[in-house]
């Protein structure tokens, strides 16, 4: 049986994306070094190596707070603890812009009216557009009748 490093994973089974590691790889050196194919794949499980080892300490940082949730002041502390504390400005500097992108993201996908519906509200409205779909199909009206804008009215009573 193979060892189990990461939880109800093999070592093999954890691993990085190969495509975006050896772009990463090639990125940082200078265009005219090349690097074999075997020097790539140990890069990458070094890679797989220091998140297991960095996942590992914040964890027991976590632990040590009695906290059931990994946090990034968590694993702030563990690259203090491991000796990466040079690291730590860079890595909180890029935690801040992944928070203003996600941020981004998330308000992007939000309505672009701006207004939020409580979850009774949409419940209230998806039974209604069934509603009316039902009727749609059935040839019938069923329910309340649609309001309308007036101005929409207006237009079509002229």
């Amino acid at each position: 049986m193979e060892p189990m490093d990461i939880v109800g994973k093999t070592k093999e089974d954890a691993s990085l994306p190969k495509a975006t590691m050896t772009k990463i790889i090639k990125e940082m050196l200078p265009p005219d070094v090349r690097v074999a194919r075997d020097t790539q794949d140990l890069l990458i499980e070094c890679c797989v190596e220091f998140i297991n080892l960095i996942s590992s300490e914040s964890n027991d940082v976590c632990n040590r707070e009695e906290k059931r949730t990994i946090a990034p002041e968590h694993v702030l502390k563990a690259l203090q603890d491991l000796g990466f504390g040079e690291y730590i400005e860079e890595v909180y500097a890029a935690y801040e812009q992944h928070k203003l992108e996600t941020m981004d993201t998330v308000r992007a996908g939000k309505c672009s009216n701006g207004a939020e519906m409580t979850e009774e509200e949409a419940l209230a409205e998806q039974q209604r557009m069934f509603a009316e779909a039902r009727a749609r199909m059935n040839g019938g009206v069923s329910g309340p009748p649609k309001q309308q804008d007036p101005e929409a009215e207006q237009t079509l009573n002229s």
